[in-house]
């Protein structure tokens, strides 16, 4: 028995150490994760953020209440939701608003915060996942929209991103076209899958909205359609036939539709 209890005593030091085991994130040439990843360590995080909107993407989880503790309980966190272009040379960029749900693991998202431009601290014991934080949507001509996060200092030409000097708002810009050093780790870019120069602008939904049927269906399903109150107004009807509907807003797939 004696022995049982050493080997157990044994086994949970080995666990405390490894939940001990310090991460310091570097926000700006990268860190090397694969000798951390499905680790649960001790990060340390040295993040500069600009007033306004910025954009990241962390290797660990954060909470709606810790995002307030570290930003502010100001600040926002949107995710991109969907593009659309309608066949222009104008791309839409639907952001949703998922403070709420907390900022997840190797996820693209965008930051507002409004506090004095400086480094914020994260400090706290997560587990860790390496992993490409990717989010790719195709608009309606087929021009695949990937919003990714620089795991490494990343070169620019080809890329779009938001420039401290318009982050004000959402403004993605073709980077490459500018004097700059490209994105450095934690930062986000957009690319275009056809290579061709587009405007992009973006769209700030709140939580749980859409931006369009078409955000969120196919044009061939069929869809149920939902008032606010929960019932339901339209059955397995198309998506084309949603925008039909008296104006109103409506719940399809679990979002909200404005028709107009």
């Amino acid at each position: 028995m004696k022995k049982l209890l050493v080997i157990a005593a044994m086994a949970a030091l080995s666990l405390g150490a490894q939940a001990q085991e310090k991460l310091y994130l570097s926000t700006y040439n990268g860190t090397n994760l694969a000798k951390y990843d499905g680790k649960v360590c001790n990060v340390n995080v040295n993040r500069y953020v600009f007033t306004g909107w910025n954009t990241v993407a962390l290797p660990f989880s954060l909470s709606e209440q810790e995002l307030n503790d570290i930003f502010g309980s100001d600040c926002r966190l949107e995710r991109l939701s969907s593009a659309e272009d309608n066949g222009t040379n104008r791309i839409m960029l639907n952001f949703i608003d998922c403070k709420k749900d907390g900022l997840e693991a190797n996820t693209p998202y965008m930051l507002y915060y409004t506090g004095e431009a400086g480094t914020k601290k994260i400090v706290k014991e997560a587990e860790i996942t390496k992993n490409q934080a990717v989010l790719t949507f195709t608009t309606q001509s087929g021009e695949e929209v990937t919003m990714e996060g620089a795991e490494k200092q990343t070169d620019a030409q080809g890329l779009y991103g938001v420039l401290a000097r318009d982050n004000s708002e959402v403004r993605f810009v073709s980077v490459g076209e500018e004097n700059t050093t490209g994105f450095y780790a934690t930062r986000c870019y957009i690319r275009l899958s056809s290579g061709t120069a587009k405007i992009l602008t973006a769209n700030h939904l709140g939580y749980g909205e859409a931006s369009s049927i078409n955000a969120i269906a196919r044009q061939d399903e069929l869809v149920d359609v939902y008032n606010t109150a929960g019932t339901k107004v339209a059955s397995q009807i198309r998506p084309a036939d949603v925008n039909n509907l008296r104006p109103a807003i409506y719940i399809v797939k679990g979002q909200k539709i404005l028709v107009k």
